[in-house]
């Protein structure tokens, strides 16, 4: 590939930007960026360790409902910023927030915990960056947006695939035109992840408040799969493997052709393997996102094998020119010309870069390019007021066409988006389901008066 057409192109920006990063703390004086975390759980720590690698922050404030869980993270934040110094550490982001000296808050909670935690640091004057899916619910998602748009903040999203450097490559492929016409994208997901057995309801941890962790969120009875990590298992938290990994994904896909909302959105799936486990998740699912010319179709079973061992978690665009396969892991381009040469790509670890990642509990050693990229393109965003490669905006996108999906399948029908007044078209029933109900005290937010 052309290295100046690459450092050209506007889906690089990032990667140039990283090298001429703006300088957050200088000889002149003036402060690093004040940053505050809320979740301090496995991608809390991955994120915000990202951060400290790339840019001179000071890590101020961590906050966590686990007491744990927190007191852990001090610690090796503690031993990884530059200042050595502890943050402080709160039971309550509202507690956080009040201090109002966050220059950024980074969100890694469970999915239901992302709007509100979100929308209040916006108003507190934070740039953030948000962990996706952007909402559990489409008005969720859609005030978060209003909130970002109204308080003038920096808001990036945590698809860091539009930050991982051989998919910015092979994004180029496709914007130079070499697989022809896209009629057909495949989404794919075939990883064991959907959490397996039946633990018994218990009493939750002394050092868990299970009632801030809740939270707006239905009160179910606490168990193992609850916290920490599993708690994907349930629908209440979360909208399953196509909010978990469809959202990534469609978002690559997305982001790769320049398009933006499906016009139509079905799907069918269900339990049907794993009956046994207290997860109500599905463990099989397909959604069609229609854009009238293209369908992007995902498709993700939790059993059995995938059809190409090599791209379990993938995108697939089929051109008339070739085939693009594109993972976290590598890409692969297959022309159809058999005069020409196909093109493979592996991820870069950039472990001696960066040893550390070496022996970090925890860390997706592949993706910790691609949090890094993220990060830097956060950053340089926060000087310059621009929208990141994952605005909002983007996130937006890609998290309600994962949920409209879970609607079509729930309501068994296609649902039509209308973007502009957000709502399904003709289809009463599928907009009264478009924001979740609240548990009392919490208030859900709307897009008209956050």
């Amino acid at each position: 590939m052309n290295r100046r057409r690459f450092l050209k192109s506007s889906s690089a920006g990032f990667a140039l930007s990283a090298l001429n990063l703006p300088k957050f703390a200088n000889a002149a004086g003036i402060a690093p960026k004040r940053v505050g975390l809320i979740g301090t759980g496995w991608y809390g720590k991955c994120d915000l360790l990202r951060l400290i690698q790339v840019a001179p922050i000071e890590v101020v404030s961590l906050c966590d409902v686990d007491s744990q869980m927190l007191s852990e993270a001090a610690d090796i934040v503690a031993s990884r910023q530059l200042s050595k110094k502890r943050p402080r550490t709160y039971g309550d982001y509202r507690e956080m927030l009040k201090e109002k000296d966050l220059d950024i808050v980074l969100i890694d909670t469970p999915d239901h915990w992302h709007a509100l935690p979100m929308i209040d640091a916006v108003k507190a004057g934070a740039d953030v960056y948000v962990q996706k899916p952007t909402g559990v619910d489409v008005v969720e998602s859609q005030a978060m947006l209003a909130a970002a748009r109204k308080y003038g903040r920096v808001v990036q999203v945590g698809t860091q695939r539009r930050s991982t450097p051989h998919l910015v490559e092979a994004r180029e492929l496709i914007q130079e035109g070499k697989l022809g016409r896209i009629a057909y994208v495949e989404l794919c997901c075939y990883y064991h992840m959907r959490a397996k057995g039946n633990p018994p309801d218990t009493n939750p941890p002394s050092h868990l408040d299970y009632e801030m962790w809740t939270g707006p969120a239905p009160m179910r009875p606490y168990n193992s799969f609850v916290h920490p990590r599993k708690w994907r298992a349930f629908m209440e938290y979360g909208n399953g493997i196509v909010g978990d990994m469809c959202v990534h994904m469609l978002d690559t896909a997305r982001w790769m052709m320049d398009r933006g909302w499906p016009t139509k959105i079905s799907s069918s799936g269900g339990i049907f393997v794993d009956k046994d486990s207290k997860a109500n998740i599905t463990d099989t699912q397909t959604a069609t996102f229609d854009y009238g010319d293209m369908q992007m179709v995902w498709n993700h079973r939790s059993w059995g094998t995938a059809p190409d061992p090599d791209y379990p978690w993938a995108v697939i665009f089929y051109g008339e020119k070739g085939t693009l396969k594109a993972s976290v892991h590598k890409y692969d381009f297959i022309p159809q010309d058999k005069n020409q040469k196909p093109i493979h790509k592996d991820v870069a670890f950039e472990l001696e870069q960066y040893p550390e990642d070496k022996t970090e509990k925890g860390l997706e050693k592949h993706v910790a390019p691609a949090i890094r990229g993220h990060m830097k393109d956060f950053l340089s965003c926060i000087e310059t007021r621009d929208k990141p490669v994952a605005d909002i905006e983007q996130g937006h996108i890609s998290s309600t066409s994962c949920i409209l999906a879970n609607l079509a399948m729930q309501l068994g029908r296609t649902l039509e988006w209308e973007p502009i007044s957000h709502t399904v078209r003709g289809d009463h029933e599928a907009n009264t389901l478009l924001a979740r109900p609240y548990r009392s005290p919490w208030i859900h937010p709307d897009p008209e008066s956050v």
